[in-house]
């Protein structure tokens, strides 16, 4: 066994197949020691930069603004529709309105009610009694105060949505659907509490956009996945993708002179003095909108070369990569589809008023309203294409550094060996 010793403290045992999870949670002992400490020299570099981004661009100090925020959608109070009839108005008896009690549920006055007069209109929903919703408070010189509907109150059935997706996802993954879910809710915070607050002080927003992208793939992928090569693979994977969109997104974005004011609230945003780069925000938009879907397709990637690797331990790095793009090629049809059909469903409304308007259908995809859609949906799809090459080269590469035991050796031979490895004699 001398000869086996001179190549090294090699561990050649195969793992066991099938886990609960979509990455293997082990390290198959399939790659080789120093390919591994590359691969966590990456990941060390990727996070170091990572760190460095977040204490450079964190939000600090208190936001200043030419007007005070609050007042864009002035106070708003909880109440709940009491009765709801349809009667003669009080300033015209031969008109018809809904006459509607509401009670205030919140504020400084809760529990008063309020009455509104709403002219009838037919084939317009009006509200009826149990309706939850928010209203407008409003105080007039006399003391007076008057109220109007904002919207309706959500919370219960938003919430009750929400625990049956829980519900559905720990069924079917379990212990893998709750790190799922772990993932998502620090995904949110990390919107919530460093790029959204990064943004609004004028930080780069592409930057933002990257390393806030990097900290969410970071926590929902070794959360959900677990810490080993597989999902460091994926990690590695994730991240060339992002660069790639994040480069096709400025360069096209440039090219077709995007302005980046394409909705109100870019409007609204510049008159508080709020100096955020629209342009820039579409980009980041961009980015971050590729990163839900890349990390499934990077992980899927992965996951099919390991199982591969694992059924053919004497398959070459090219066998094992195009039977890995073949399952890629199936996946990434269906994922494009569905990243452009998810954009045109939220453009439909639009699409829609420039169908009646009549306009021509060149003249509609190259408005900067439409385009930016189409921009983002392409360069998106891009980069889920070209992901899929890159997760499967990467793990092909990864997984046949390590040669593989000769399929004649029986049993004994395998454990005769791995002792031998393993101790080195």
């Amino acid at each position: 066994m001398a000869s086996v010793t001179n190549h090294g403290h090699h561990h050649y045992q195969h793992a066991d197949p099938g886990t609960d999870g979509l990455l293997p949670q082990r390290h198959d002992h399939l790659t080789s020691s120093r390919v591994e400490r590359r691969l966590w020299i990456a990941v060390a570099v990727c996070a170091a930069l990572t760190v460095v981004g977040l204490i450079v661009l964190w939000p600090r100090g208190s936001l200043t603004t030419s007007l005070d925020a609050t007042t864009l959608f002035g106070r708003r109070d909880e109440a709940v529709v009491l009765t709801s009839a349809i009667g003669p108005c009080s300033y015209d008896p031969i008109a018809g309105c809904h006459e509607v009690t509401i009670q205030l549920e919140s504020g400084e006055r809760k529990g008063t009610d309020v009455n509104w007069e709403i002219p009838y209109t037919p084939g317009v929903r009006s509200y009826s009694a149990g309706d939850e919703m928010y209203v407008y408070e409003s105080r007039g010189v006399d003391g007076s105060y008057t109220y109007e509907f904002a919207d309706y109150r959500r919370d219960v059935p938003l919430l009750l949505l929400s625990l049956i997706f829980i519900v559905a996802v720990l069924a079917l993954a379990r212990w893998k659907g709750a790190g799922a879910i772990g993932g998502l809710v620090a995904s949110m915070l990390v919107l919530a509490v460093f790029m959204l607050p990064s943004l609004i002080r004028g930080h780069n927003a592409v930057l933002v956009a990257l390393v806030g992208s990097s900290v969410i793939a970071f926590i929902a992928l070794y959360l959900a996945h677990g810490v080993n090569i597989a999902t460091t693979v994926a990690l590695l994977a994730t991240f060339a993708s992002l660069a790639l969109i994040g480069l096709l997104a400025w360069i096209f974005v440039v090219a077709a002179n995007f302005t980046g004011f394409t909705e109100d609230s870019s409007f609204v945003l510049s008159s508080l003095g709020i100096q955020v780069d629209a342009r820039g925000l579409l980009l980041a938009g961009i980015v971050i909108g590729s990163l839900g879907v890349l990390d499934d397709v990077t992980v899927t990637q992965v996951s099919a070369v390991w199982e591969l690797r694992q059924l053919q331990p004497n398959a070459s790095r090219q066998e094992i990569y195009r039977s890995a793009i073949n399952i890629g090629r199936d996946h990434i049809s269906s994922t494009v589809n569905t990243l452009f059909l998810t954009y045109a469903g939220a453009a439909l409304p639009l699409l829609l008023l420039f169908t009646v308007a009549g306009q021509a259908f060149s003249q509609v995809a190259t408005g900067e309203i439409v385009a930016t859609e189409i921009v983002r949906a392409l360069v998106g799809s891009i980069g889920l294409v070209a992901s899929v090459p890159i997760a499967t080269w990467m793990a092909a590469t990864v997984l046949t550094s390590q040669p593989a035991l000769p399929q004649s050796l029986d049993q004994p031979a395998k454990a005769r060996l791995n002792t031998a490895t393993d101790t080195g004699g």
